[in-house]
């Protein structure tokens, strides 16, 4: 039994889910698997397929495009490994390809394949992977940003598999597709690798990107098949989809693979559950169990990494991970987590997109990660062959973490939620039409590559100047690259320097849309357990000075918003209320931090800051509400503004529930008479330029959205609100005020 002993009767534990061990389903190697591979294959251990690795080798191969859906650790890398391996080291292939433009090309490299990963350090845990099954003859290589111009040579002439990222295809393949012709030329294969990570804005960038590909690809004489692996999400095909405008897909979702017992718990604490992460990280990892423990932030990683140290008989055999840290710091640490010298590391999602992470024996989850599959996947990292294993859901006090604690069947009885992202986003797709359009003249005809609003939207880019309309098409005249306007990552194409003042030593990076937040002057930034006070921020030179200090404190920006109605697409009415969907524009400005006392939380005091105020245009929903319905409240005109603060906090908390999304992807503003509506409003936003699909989303499923958020204020035991029902730990005013009361009469107006 993986469940310890003094766990089981703690008060705190609040659900527990079990899974038995599976012996899984094994079948023979296809005919087309090479003996050469199978000894290599038998080698590692591997004397035959599951049958999903199987099912989506076979489609792949054949030429199907495929959505590759299972847990963590069930083999998809090798399921996509061996088509590739068959068709760019050994020359062989399933299907009929179209006939390259250049003959000499084709005899050189009649067959390719890209890998595409979030990150770079995924491709190279990838390449690791691939250069011990496949012979020393075949030609493999990563391209990414630090990779140097013979490094680059080789890729674009000579490599059959290279391992890449969405930002190099985006800034530098694409652009001199000319030059990268005969890779492109004969690209069979194209993998998506974490396809679920692209969701949102990005994903729709990503979907750009992509599309992009298949139509360079497509004018150097290739058509290439694609495969997207994830970890368990819902509508894997659709996903596939929308990433690449593909519609041959063959779906394969059930795993196959042995699975280890798994103890699955819900703990919720009864103090700060980052300290209750820290104290549970130091004694699984005193008592041998190799331990990760996902934070939902940067700071907390590095905080629960240190408060287990502290607490640990071998602080030495704990580290922490998060991005922001230098790539030999990052390789460092994973390689001591791999070869068990880390038995506990604390970190945020960027350790699963460095390295390829399983066969832990605990897996901590500080908080719910967003998504019920982004669940599932941070679990599926606990398990070994042989060794029962335990994930272990430590809930925050949130609207989202409660009501997944009080209802545990929307984790292990309901459809894992799909992704969101919005491939026809129009702030997104004008800015890659423009760059198609410098790659190869845009026409009507590529709408079958971007959608139905390709040349409404090029018919605005040539209004504006952007693009010129010819005889053979669209143009760009501008000496410039289009491409270097677009950051996929929505953040900036530079980051911000974290410089040592004394030294000048670069000790991390920050996405400059994060910068007014945790580098502004008189921030403390945690960097690997040490503590920095941040003296100055100059985003010109992209560089922000810090110095060593242990002040005591930690800081927390806030900051003040305004949000205009730009324009209303839909509406419907949900009782007393109408509720409304449409494009917005979203005003921001940091002007304070509050310093926090390092071990209670408490509040020292609150200092002014000067930053520049950040607008960008976005997508809301929103509902109004008549004066004549208010009446129907107990309320007077000072507790109104309370209710709707309330009521908001708690529907972007539950958001998440809905839509696949994190509520740091989202924001609202709430007001008892918005200038636009002239009634009291409550908005929902997406937090990103463009919108990403959260707010559509939530307009479509509003009556259960809103029925869930009643639920979870009434559920709450708390008589005026607390931090799991109505208080935000993200709100700019100081979650002053609010009306919990008020919030249960205002949300009965909408849903009864």
């Amino acid at each position: 039994m993986s469940v310890p002993e003094w766990m089981t009767s703690d008060p705190r534990l609040r659900h527990r889910h079990h899974r038995p061990a599976t012996p899984g389903v094994g079948v023979d190697f296809p005919s087309w698997v090479s003996a050469g591979v199978r000894r290599q294959l038998a080698a590692q251990g591997v004397p035959r397929l599951w049958q999903h690795q199987a099912a989506a080798a076979e489609a792949l191969f054949e030429g199907s495009s495929v959505a590759l859906a299972t847990p963590t650790a069930s083999g998809k890398s090798l399921a996509f490994l061996l088509p590739i391996l068959a068709a760019t080291a050994e020359g062989r292939l399933g299907f009929a390809t179209p006939e390259p433009r250049q003959r000499l090309v084709a005899a050189r490299r009649p067959h390719t394949a890209l890998y595409l990963a979030p990150t770079k350090a995924l491709a190279h845990d990838q390449l690791r992977a691939a250069t011990v099954l496949g012979p020393d003859t075949w030609k493999v290589t990563t391209l990414d940003g630090d990779s140097d111009q013979q490094e680059r040579r080789f890729a674009r002439e000579f490599a059959e598999y290279v391992l890449t990222n969405p930002d190099m295809l985006h800034r530098s393949v694409l652009p001199n597709h000319q030059r990268w012709s005969q890779l492109l030329g004969s690209l069979r294969f194209v993998v998506i690798d974490e396809a679920h990570r692209y969701r949102g804005l990005f994903g729709a960038h990503v979907a750009s990107v992509l599309r992009r590909l298949r139509r360079v690809c497509r004018h150097h004489g290739a058509d290439p098949a694609f495969l997207a692996a994830s970890g368990t999400i819902g509508e894997p095909a659709d996903l596939l989809h929308k990433l690449t405008g593909v519609t041959d897909i063959t779906v394969v979702d059930t795993d196959a693979s042995t699975r280890p017992e798994l103890d699955f718990l819900f703990w919720q604490p009864t103090d700060d559950p980052h300290r209750e992460a820290a104290d549970l990280l130091a004694r699984f990892t005193d008592e041998g169990r190799q331990t990760l423990a996902f934070t939902t932030s940067r700071v907390q990683a590095e905080l629960v990494a240190d408060r287990a140290r502290h607490r640990s008989r071998a602080p030495e055999r704990i580290g922490s991970y998060r991005a922001g840290y230098l790539a030999d710091d990052r390789r460092r640490i994973e390689a001591q987590l791999q070869s068990g010298r880390l038995t506990g590391v604390a970190c945020t999602n960027a350790l699963e997109l460095g390295v390829d992470i399983a066969g832990m024996d605990v897996v901590l989850s500080c908080g719910f990660p967003g998504t019920v599959s982004a669940l599932h996947q941070q679990a599926g990292r606990a398990g070994r062959t042989g060794r029962p294993a335990l994930a272990i859901l430590i809930a925050k006090p949130d609207p989202l973490d409660s009501y997944v604690c009080d209802h545990p069947e929307l984790v292990f009885g309901a459809p894992v939620e799909a992704t969101v992202l919005h491939p026809e986003n129009p702030h997104v797709l004008s800015a890659h039409l423009a760059a198609a359009a410098q790659e190869l003249p845009l026409t009507a005809a590529d709408s079958e590559f971007f959608g139905g609003s390709t040349t409404t939207l090029a018919e605005r880019l040539a209004a504006r100047g952007v693009l010129r309309l010819r005889a053979g098409g669209w143009y760009w005249t501008h000496a410039q690259r289009a491409v270097d306007s677009i950051d996929l990552r929505g953040a900036g194409s530079n980051s911000i320097e974290i410089v040592d003042a004394a030294t000048g030593r670069v000790i991390g990076q920050v996405d400059p849309s994060a910068a007014d937040r945790t580098v502004h002057p008189g921030a403390i930034y945690l960097h690997q357990g040490e503590q920095w006070l941040v003296e100055s921020l100059d985003p010109e030179s992209r560089s922000a000075l810090c110095r060593r200090e242990t002040p005591g404190y930690f800081t927390q920006a806030q900051g003040s918003s305004d949000l205009r109605i730009l324009a209303e697409e839909r509406s419907t009415r949900l009782g007393a209320a109408t509720v409304a969907l449409g494009r917005v524009e979203f005003t921001s400005q940091v002007n304070a931090y509050l310093r926090r006392d390092e071990v209670t939380g408490k509040v020292w005091d609150s200092t002014p800051l000067e930053l520049p105020e950040r607008a960008f245009q976005t997508r809301a929903v929103w509902w109004t509400v008549e004066p004549s319905d208010l009446d129907r409240l107990d309320l007077d005109a000072r507790e109104l503004p309370g209710a709707a603060h309330a009521a908001e906090h708690a529907a972007i908390g539950l958001l998440p529930a809905f839509a696949p999304c994190d509520r740091w992807d989202i924001g609202g503003l709430s007001t008892t008479l918005h200038p636009d509506t002239g009634r009291l409003t409550v908005f929902v936003h997406d937090g990103f330029p463009g919108g990403a699909g959260f707010a559509d989303r939530g307009f479509e499923l509003i009556r259960p959205w809103l029925t869930a958020t009643l639920d979870r204020i009434e559920g709450c035991e708390c008589e005026a609100g607390c931090p799991r029902c109505v208080v935000s730990p993200k709100c700019g005013n100081g979650n002053n005020p609010l009306d919990k009361a008020g919030a249960v009469g205002l949300l009965r107006l909408l849903v009864g």
